[in-house]
């Protein structure tokens, strides 16, 4: 019998729907924001993840929910394999490594597949499981990839550099080839989260102001609509791109029903100051706190931030 284990409950309804065999774990948490701990089924790890998501969101996990799907892991041996369905952004890939590294440390052994959206012939933009038709589904079940020795050491190598202080580790990774085919992308577009050294602001905080430079963008929730259409490799939900456009209200303004950028807006996109202090968005990935790197496009690495160095 197989264990499916999946990025969301609307996956597992459709997978459902379409009448796959087997059993489900559904895999809730956005472990790509907020303190994380290497072990995975502890109670620090519930502990700070319980913590972190009522401070910011203001959503409380149920630890009993939590638990009940972890323990369908304990009845292991009643699976032959068990099939990963995660997607081509880093909000999946870093739930995906996560639980690759907590089936490794529950020394569970069964065959590993991983089954992973993003380009379809034919189509222009990148698409999530949940997009693709049944037929589209059905086929990349059908072509899902065995996961390897190697690419399981990458899994686990990746969370546990995740969840240390010092993610330039992850660079070699970025180099290494593995049947993740987005892992490489992903690892990218995390170190750009951090802000940039010369104007302060991530990858997406900067192409969220590019945004509203360029196009007619006529309130915030417009500006979530497009953003969360368009943001390449990051695969955020609506309540984390919300989070992000409110830490830069100060760089846009309400005129003539529409958004435009204000004097710290164009500042910021001409890069003739570091507003990393005065966004105070000092997010945890991980082990790494946002504040306390920032990132070298010269150099193409995190550098230490100067005045938090002590």
């Amino acid at each position: 019998m197989t264990l499916h284990i999946t990025n969301g409950s609307n996956l597992t309804e459709y997978l459902k729907d379409l009448d796959f065999k087997g059993d489900f774990l559904t895999w809730h948490e956005i472990l790509c924001e907020g303190p994380t701990t290497t072990r995975i089924d502890s109670k620090e790890f519930i502990k700070t993840r319980q913590a972190f998501l009522n401070t910011y969101y203001n959503i409380e996990i149920d630890e009993y929910d939590l638990k009940n799907e972890i323990e369908k892991l304990e009845a292991i041996a009643n699976y032959s394999e068990i099939v990963l369905w995660f997607e081509y952004d880093l909000f999946c890939h870093i739930n995906a490594i996560a639980v690759i590294s907590l089936l490794q440390q529950k020394r569970i052994t069964q065959p590993l597949y991983f089954v992973c959206s993003g380009r379809i012939k034919g189509e222009k933009d990148l698409k999530g499981l949940g997009e693709l038709s049944p037929e589209e589904l059905l086929k990349h079940y059908k072509e899902k990839i065995k996961l390897e020795e190697n690419d399981i050491e990458i899994a686990t190598g990746v969370w546990e550099i995740y969840c240390g202080k010092d993610h330039n580790l992850l660079k070699p990774m970025i180099q290494k080839s593995s049947n993740f085919k987005y892992l490489n992308s992903c690892l990218k577009a995390h170190l750009e989260r951090f802000p940039d050294s010369k104007n302060g602001l991530s990858r997406l905080e900067f192409h969220i102001l590019k945004t509203v430079q360029k196009q007619t963008i006529k309130s915030k929730h417009h500006l979530l609509g497009c953003i969360l259409n368009y943001q390449g490799y990051y695969g955020f939900g609506d309540i984390q791109i919300k989070r992000i456009i409110e830490t830069l209200s100060e760089f846009f303004e309400t005129k003539d029903t529409h958004l435009r950028l204000s004097r710290k807006g164009h500042e910021a996109l001409l890069g003739r100051k570091n507003f990393s202090k005065e966004l105070n968005n000092n997010m945890t990935y991980g082990g790494s706190r946002r504040l306390d790197f920032q990132f070298n496009s010269k150099e193409n690495k995190l550098i230490k931030t100067v005045f938090n160095g002590h």
